[in-house]
């Protein structure tokens, strides 16, 4: 089986790898251009490519895939790479671009997509976040038959994994990475010996993982703390959490909190009313925020208690 690979972060990184070594033949990678990163903004590839071209697989990188489209010379030239492979599969993980429909028909078998969720829940950009955010006991992935929309294909199989209260993005991000990289190879192994079978998404029960936004970041005090310690394991690490303490005259970024179920009293969401080496406590809309890893502008992640050692605002 020939089997083209579409992705671009460390999520698609670790199925593109899982695929090679089961010792599939990959003729042919798709990727996003290289972004500029770092202090420097020097031009940078993707995990995608670096593991392809460790691999001495030839990648491709347009801008677009649309004949029709703003580069269509590039879209032409993936065009003819791609025909020129005639793959049997397509395996697409957080590649970034949209799929027209002549990719979508090239493959003998057509696309198949890693999902980070149990669709039809999450549907879209961020499903690792929304699903922390929200609340969710489980996520999981979904092995999808891609279609035109967006996430709407039929399902191939489906692998579930509990959310705990500790989870973070970035956790959540690495277990399902490596769930995702075992669902594909079954999926795969499924469909070589005729037992895969597809399964039209219900119509009850979805729901869209909005893309993230900088403008997320600051923490609504009035919220609730359960709520906030969430949004703060969902935006760990991008687009982060902030909020503002008294003597430091610009956002602080919490990497870590929890909820604690205490009555605040009369005292006004935002409020410091305890700043010990255990915990910084916040008053909210409902319950204390207690900080427990926080960073200073320009500074370097902090325990709270050496937050509170060096902050004149906690004495």
């Amino acid at each position: 089986m020939r089997i083209v690979f579409a992705g671009t972060p460390e999520f698609a990184k670790r199925a593109l790898v899982a695929l090679l070594d089961a010792g599939y033949d990959i003729p042919l990678v798709l990727t996003q251009p290289d972004r500029p990163s770092g202090r420097g903004m020097k031009l940078t590839p993707s995990p995608v490519k670096q593991a392809a071209s460790d691999a001495g697989i030839p990648v491709v990188q347009p801008r677009s895939l649309r004949l029709d489209g703003k580069f269509p010379d590039e879209a032409r030239s993936a065009e003819a790479a791609l025909r020129d492979v005639a793959p049997d599969l397509m395996v697409v993980a957080a590649y970034g671009l949209i799929l027209p429909r002549w990719v979508l028909d090239l493959p003998k078998h057509g696309c198949f997509n890693i999902h980070a969720s149990l669709l039809p829940r999450w549907r879209g950009a961020a499903p690792i976040q929304r699903a922390i955010q929200a609340g969710d006991e489980e996520t999981g992935i979904t092995i999808m038959q891609m279609d035109e929309g967006l996430d709407t294909g039929d399902m191939l199989l489906r692998r579930s994994l509990p959310i705990s209260d500790s989870h973070t993005a970035a956790m959540l991000h690495d277990e399902l990475s490596e769930l995702g990289s075992q669902a594909i190879l079954r999926a795969i192994s499924d469909l070589q010996t005729g037992q895969l079978l597809a399964r039209p998404q219900p119509e009850a029960g979805v729901t869209y993982a909005a893309k993230l936004e900088k403008s997320e970041a600051p923490l609504d005090l009035n919220e609730p703390a359960t709520v906030l310690a969430r949004r703060i394991r969902a935006f760990n690490p991008v687009p982060g959490s902030t909020l503002m303490l008294p003597t430091i005259d610009a956002p602080v970024k919490v990497w870590q909190a929890v909820a604690i179920d205490e009555p605040t009293a009369d005292a006004a969401p935002g409020a410091v009313l305890r700043a010990r080496p255990q915990g910084i406590d916040i008053a909210t809309g409902e319950g204390v925020l207690r900080l427990l890893e926080l960073q200073k502008p320009g500074g370097k992640r902090q325990t709270a208690e050496a937050f509170v050692a060096g902050w004149q605002g906690g004495r």
